[in-house]
């Protein structure tokens, strides 16, 4: 398992990007946006990591910025942690047997939610290509919030 990224939304990308870049001296390694979703991605990293992170050898925060807008309560600002598994369903299914609850099951092979006892969203990652979707996760419902 390797650890990616944390992910926390923001109601204000400028603002969020200045805080980030002039406070904390991190830089923007990528962007995403999606128009289609309606939201863009923004990968920062510390500086010391900046080359690492490009090559996707170093973890980075992710802001999530929603178009539209909405207020976050809750907790919901802070998204979740996310790590790389070689095995996405075999981890998910280690973790059922462990008594893990798999809120977003991995249903298109790739990416999988849970949460910690504390409520904590955590995101896997199929490592590389996504593996061929399977039963029973093809199958299986969301449980709760991810």
């Amino acid at each position: 398992m390797r650890y990616l990224h944390t992910m926390i939304r923001v109601s204000d990308l400028d603002e969020t990007l200045g805080f980030f870049r002039e406070c904390l001296d991190m830089v923007e390694t990528r962007r995403y946006d999606n128009e289609a979703g309606r939201f863009t991605l923004v990968f920062l990293a510390a500086r010391d990591d900046v080359e690492r992170a490009r090559a996707d050898m170093a973890p980075v925060v992710e802001l999530t910025y929603n178009w539209d807008p909405e207020e976050y309560t809750g907790g919901r600002n802070f998204g979740h942690l996310a790590y790389e598994v070689d095995d996405i369903y075999a981890t998910c299914q280690k973790l059922m047997d462990r008594g893990v609850t798999i809120n977003r099951p991995p249903r298109d092979g790739r990416m999988a939610f849970i949460r910690t006892p504390d409520n904590i969203s955590i995101e896997l990652l199929q490592k590389g290509a996504a593996q061929a979707a399977l039963e029973p996760w093809v199958s299986m419902e969301n449980t709760g919030e991810w």
